[in-house]
């Protein structure tokens, strides 16, 4: 896929991260970057980094920090969308791929779930 489209995947991904902006903080929003942040924490004396999504040279990025913070989420992660992980938190991707969108999805509900709980 060209990188003339991928404002096509940012938008996607953007949509997988835009439910939680109700209860977390937009920190941007951009036609290349979108990111959230989590309530103020205790236990890390500051507003934890969430989940984001940007556009980049070469791919869209797509962070979610619950995975990092919690590895048990990634048990379950298909190869197909392990193949996508840079690091310990973000998945990057150059074309649409609605299947692994979907799994990321879960992931960010997972996630959430468990940032809502713990911090």
């Amino acid at each position: 896929m060209p990188a003339n489209d991928f404002p096509l995947v940012f938008e996607q991904l953007r949509a997988i991260l835009k439910p939680y902006a109700e209860r977390l903080t937009v920190t941007a929003d951009t036609s290349s970057a979108y990111s959230l942040d989590g309530p103020y924490s205790e236990k890390w004396k500051k507003a934890i980094f969430f989940g984001g999504a940007q556009i980049k040279k070469n791919y869209v990025s797509f962070y979610l920090m619950p995975v990092y913070m919690f590895p048990k989420l990634l048990k379950s992660m298909s190869p197909e969308l392990k193949k996508h992980m840079q690091g310990k938190s973000c998945f990057n991707f150059k074309r649409l791929e609605p299947e692994l969108f979907d799994e990321l999805a879960k992931l960010a509900a997972l996630g959430a779930e468990r940032f809502k709980t713990e911090n």
